[in-house]
């Protein structure tokens, strides 16, 4: 009996550590490096534990109410250089539990690729030819031009012929 209960009471602590009661969530849900994320943890005894991963700086130093009915929260900074989805450790109740959340990198370009219509003042590559930029962004042709002389000159005929006409009915 003595060594029956010597094989099973290790395991049973065991399984109650490795059970999936323990859930660690990253607030963004994806971020870019050099970003600061939020850990939240659930499924942890006690008020106090770590959060590890590749993708931090450092440990996030968990802290809150009793992890097993609330949440233990932390900081983490996510190193620069680095993209993909990394799995996240965390320690608690005197124990590490492995895997049990992720967070994703995704790189950001910052530099456009296209010209910005709002300006751009030469920041961008161009990726596109001018001249089929200029032909989208051409301003007025001849056509209106002329248009717009032939307008000014009716109001000024307009305006001449209502002030002759005034003259004469002085």
């Amino acid at each position: 009996m003595a060594v029956v209960l010597a094989a099973v009471l290790p395991l049973g602590a065991a399984q109650a550590h490795d059970n999936g009661s323990v859930r660690a969530t990253v607030t963004p849900a994806s971020t870019a490096p050099g970003a600061t994320v939020e850990v939240s943890v659930t499924g942890c005894s006690g008020t106090t534990g770590t959060a590890g991963s590749g993708a931090f700086e450092g440990d996030a130093e968990l802290t809150g109410r009793d992890g097993d009915k609330y949440t233990l929260n932390g900081s983490a900074r996510i190193k620069r250089g680095i993209s993909g989805t990394h799995d996240i450790t965390v320690t608690c109740d005197g124990h590490p539990h492995q895997g049990v959340g992720t967070v994703r990198i995704q790189r950001h370009n910052p530099e456009p690729v296209s010209p910005v219509r709002a300006g751009g003042g030469g920041t961008a590559h161009l990726s596109t030819s001018v001249a089929g930029a200029e032909v989208n962004e051409a301003g007025p042709g001849t056509r209106h031009a002329v248009t717009g002389l032939i307008l000014a000159g009716v109001a000024a005929v307009a305006v001449a012929f209502r002030s002759v006409r005034r003259r004469r009915s002085e």
